[in-house]
């Protein structure tokens, strides 16, 4: 398919843009074939198109074409023939507008429509019959019904072929509409004796493809005698006539003459077109008049072109051609049409703000379609001409909902013809509202009244406030503006419902507590941004009577009994005493009165209604009792009323001991204190749960040293306590000497260790040399401080296997310079306090007692596990040194003490030295123990 795209572009004034696009298509296309994407043609988002909620207006005219918002293309919407839509007009075209909103654009769109080649030529008569003299001249011409074939182009009628052709041939004749008159031309004299009837087939084919055509038969009577054929007095006539003219008018009249005679020189007229639209309006009578047979429009065809025939009695023809213009009346009013139209527009709108475009035609020419268009006077809109028929509403003025919400805006669109037509269309436009009022309440101040003891929620009242704006704008929500009473938030106090405004209690008043307090309610609109007012509220707490009278007088006391004396010369109307109450609840409430509801001896005593004194009412005698017991109830003025109860204990007595031996048995309440069980019940558990947690402490801490020293002997991986140098026991707790320190290296895979354990400042060395042998002698010999007679343990002998004379062996077992270092008597060092140390360090004695045991006499030797090329560089570094649990010898593979070893080989078969004559070594400084130690060596 051959598409063409042309794209116009121009600026519309009011800010809407107006781009003119046009597009080519074939006729005859299937529903839906793409015509072309408009959107990116008008260089148009889609989402443009979905916003502005595109569509197209076509006006009055049938809508072909149709818009996809989703995929921003034009679609065919009907099928269109092209023949019924122009029929000969070219070009063909649709025409309509895109309309865009917020912002209003409008773009002209231009449609042309294609021929294609779907028509044959066609001959209004499948048959045409001519009766031909044979006198008829060669060139005789007779005029043969066109083919109408509604393609235009290469695809409508191109050529006609006549067949046979031995008598005549065609000739065709260019017009000035464009058309061909064709002629049927006799280029053989014709002779009835020879052939008297002739059949003809004449062909009429179109350029398409595929090539189309019509054919029409010809039979042809050849007549003798008529030799003249008529002739028109014009070769093409002109005419007029007003459109709208009655059926009936005398459009034209032609005539034609004949110079035969008699029957042959009658001439008859037709209209030769008869297949088009023409033969329906006109048609000619026999005296060449031409009539108007059917109304014309000059919207419809401004003029007509009528071919006519004039043929003799003998089948002689001429013809001519008549052009008639159509004259424009007034006779159409404006056609205003609404493009695209703003529902509502905000009242606070700029001035020239386009709420409406629309489209105002006239097919009229001329004056007559000319338009004016006004609107209603009095409104704060205008009307403005942009261009091409085009007009748009604006507003001119300044807009308020709140004084007008709605405008019915009649467009009234007048023609310049005599007499004048108009026509109008009234739009409604509704004014929408904008956040520019704030709530107003009702009144300036608001009081309400609450009775006390309310239940917690009980609505109080309501506060009322009223906007002026509509809608979101006018929705009212009622807040609580933060303030404190009596240094309480008043929040505490009273809650307000947002959408009702209604006040609510939040707690439950006490007049006797707060008689009044004020808060200020503000007034919030729902816009944006939002407006208030606030209004100041305040709340007055009624009494009600919840308090019970309280008795100031007597005073009743749980340790001791209080009574009144009356002494028996006592008159009537004598005050005994004066029941004193008082109430906290105000007004009627508080009001209270007196009563004796008990008496030992009602006869004897009354109570004042009013002020409640307590008189006797007759002569005391000797006969009354000594203990009267008087219960007076005091009650309020309240509904309910509310009272309480006092007891008046009175001793008819002349003398106070009289008085003690009446009143001694009288019965006491015991008062008990409500409180005793609780604190039990509380003690009680505090020493339960205290209990249990130490409890559960214990266990637990038990368990922890268990499973520590399950992990310490059963684990598989180096022990390795590490004590740093010169290590202090400060408690003198420790069973090692406090400037010892040891450390003990275990392997994984076997019981050999390495095991060291020294003293500070000690210079006995035991030098192994690199062939893994060596001699071992006592260079210094000293008195250790793990010799203590008092030590709770002594060291034991050295393993046997050692093959080192007594004398040879280093340390305390190889002394023999005092009883201190005798065989078997020396010290050995109390584990540590922790059971793990204990452990690693008995391990370690052990493994060292193993490994001694392969060496000889004066040689030090490494068991078979070593190899004899075994040197300590093998070994891992433990300060290269290795110490031997109950010697003070040091076995170290530092090659500076090579020298040392060597020097000291000739040494090793003298007699050890006596430890007397051994320069004492320094001692290590004293901690808090050994000073501890040394005091009771020296008490000893």
């Amino acid at each position: 398919m051959k598409r063409q795209v042309l794209l116009l572009i121009s600026i519309f004034c009011l800010g809407c843009v107006i781009g003119q696009v046009s597009y080519s298509i074939p006729e005859e296309m299937a529903r839906g074939s793409l015509v072309g994407n408009i959107a990116q043609d008008l260089g148009l988002d889609v989402k443009r198109l979905k916003s502005g909620k595109a569509r197209i207006y076509t006006g009055d005219s049938v809508q072909y074409i149709e818009l996809n918002r989703e995929r921003g293309v034009l679609l065919i919407k009907e099928k269109i023939d092209r023949e019924a839509l122009c029929r000969q007009t070219t070009p063909c075209a649709l025409h309509f507008q895109i309309t865009l909103e917020n912002p209003l654009e409008l773009f002209p769109v231009t449609v042309e429509i294609t021929d294609i080649n779907d028509n044959a030529p066609v001959f209004q008569k499948e048959e045409r019959r001519f009766e031909i003299s044979e006198s008829a001249v060669i060139g005789s011409k007779f005029m043969l019904e066109k083919a109408m074939d509604p393609d235009i182009g290469m695809n409508g009628l191109q050529r006609y072929n006549l067949k046979p052709s031995d008598n005549f041939m065609l000739k065709l004749h260019s017009q000035s509409d464009g058309s061909k008159k064709v002629e049927m031309i006799l280029q053989k004299p014709l002779d009835r004796e020879k052939q008297e009837h002739i059949s003809l087939v004449l062909k009429a084919e179109d350029g398409g493809e595929p090539q189309m055509s019509g054919t029409m038969q010809i039979h042809v009577t050849v007549l003798d005698v008529n030799d003249n054929a008529p002739v028109f007095s014009k070769p093409v006539y002109k005419a007029s006539i007003t459109e709208n003219s009655a059926i009936g008018t005398l459009v034209t009249k032609v005539s034609a003459s004949d110079a035969d005679k008699g029957s042959n020189g009658e001439v008859t007229y037709v209209i030769g077109n008869s297949m088009d639209t023409v033969s329906k309006l006109f048609h000619i009578n026999s005296e060449g008049e031409v009539i108007l047979d059917g109304p014309i429009d000059y919207e419809k065809e401004r003029n007509y072109h009528i071919d006519i025939e004039a043929i003799d009695l003998g089948g002689l023809s001429d013809s001519s051609k008549i052009i008639i213009d159509v004259i424009d009346v007034n006779d159409n009013s404006p056609i205003v049409n609404m493009i695209s139209t703003s529902g509502s527009v905000p009242e606070d709108s700029a001035l020239k703000t386009v709420i409406a475009l629309m489209s105002v035609n006239d097919p009229d020419s001329d004056t007559n379609g000319k338009v004016q268009c006004v609107i209603n006077e009095n409104i704060p809109f205008e009307i403005k001409f942009t261009s091409n028929n085009f007009y748009s509403l604006v507003t001119d003025s300044d807009l308020d909902r709140e004084r007008a919400s709605e405008y019915n805006i009649t467009v009234t669109c007048s023609d310049e013809g005599v007499p004048s037509l108009s026509s109008s269309v009234t739009l409604t436009l509704q004014i929408s509202d904008v956040n520019d009022n704030a709530p107003v309440f009702e009144r300036s101040s608001y009081e309400a009244y609450i009775v006390e003891n309310n239940t917690p929620g009980l609505s109080i009242f309501t506060v009322k406030a009223r906007d002026a704006d509509w809608n979101q704008n006018a929705r009212v929500s009622y807040i609580l503006e933060d303030s404190s009473v009596n240094g309480v938030p008043v929040s505490s106090y009273v809650s307000v419902s947002a959408d009702s405004g209604v006040i609510h209690a939040v707690r439950s008043f006490d007049y006797e507590q707060i008689k009044d307090f004020q808060f200020r309610v503000k007034a919030q609109d729902g816009g944006s941004p939002p407006l208030s007012s606030n209004v100041s509220v305040k709340i007055l707490i009624q009494d009600q009577n919840d308090n019970p009278p309280q008795v100031l007088y007597p005073v009743l006391t749980g340790g001791s009994v209080v009574a009144e004396m009356v002494p028996r010369a006592a008159d009537v109307g004598y005050l005994v005493t004066k029941v004193v109450a008082v109430d906290v609840d105000s007004g009627q409430n508080a009001w209270l009165s007196y009563k004796l509801q008990k008496a030992t001896d009602r006869a004897l005593f009354e109570v004042g209604l009013q002020n409640g004194e307590i008189r006797t009412i007759r002569q005391v005698t000797d006969k009354d009792a000594v203990k009267q017991r008087l219960t007076v109830i005091v009650e309020d003025n309240g509904t309910p009323s509310r009272s309480a109860t006092v007891i008046v204990n009175v001793a008819v007595a002349d003398s106070f001991p009289e008085v003690l031996s009446e009143f001694t048995d009288f019965t006491h309440d015991k008062e008990y204190n409500d409180n005793l069980t609780f604190y039990l019940v509380l003690a009680l558990a505090v020493v339960s749960f205290l209990f249990i947690t130490c409890l559960v402490v214990i266990i637990s801490v038990k368990i922890y040293r268990w499973r520590q020293s399950r992990v310490l002997y059963h684990s598989s991986l180096p022990v390795i306590p590490y004590y740093p140098p010169r290590y202090s026991d400060t408690l003198g707790t420790g069973t090692l000497q406090h400037v010892y320190n040891y450390e003990v290296c275990r392997t994984t895979d076997s019981r050999k260790s390495d095991c060291k354990f020294g003293r500070a400042g000690s210079q006995n060395v035991l030098i192994m040399d690199p062939s893994s042998t060596g001699t071992m002698q006592r260079i210094q010999s000293e008195k250790s401080i793990l010799d203590e007679p008092d030590s709770p343990l002594e060291q034991k002998p050295p393993n046997n296997d050692w093959r080192f004379t007594q004398g040879q062996r280093p340390g305390p077992s190889g002394a023999t310079g005092g009883p201190e270092v005798a065989m078997g008597t020396g010290p050995w060092p109390q584990p540590p306090t922790e059971a793990e140390q204990l452990q690693a360090l008995m391990a370690a004695a052990n493994e060292v007692s193993e490994a001694t045991a392969t060496l000889g006499p004066g040689t030090m030797g490494l068991s078979t596990r070593y190899s004899p090329q075994f040197t300590l560089q093998h070994v891992p570094d433990y300060r290269q040194n290795v110490y031997i649990p109950g010697s003070t010898a040091t076995l170290t593979s530092n090659p500076q003490q090579q020298q040392a070893t060597a020097q000291q080989a000739t040494q090793q078969a003298l007699p050890p030295p006596q430890v007397s004559a051994q320069p004492e070594p320094p001692k290590a400084a004293q901690t808090p123990a050994s000073k501890k130690k040394s005091t009771k060596k020296e008490k000893k």
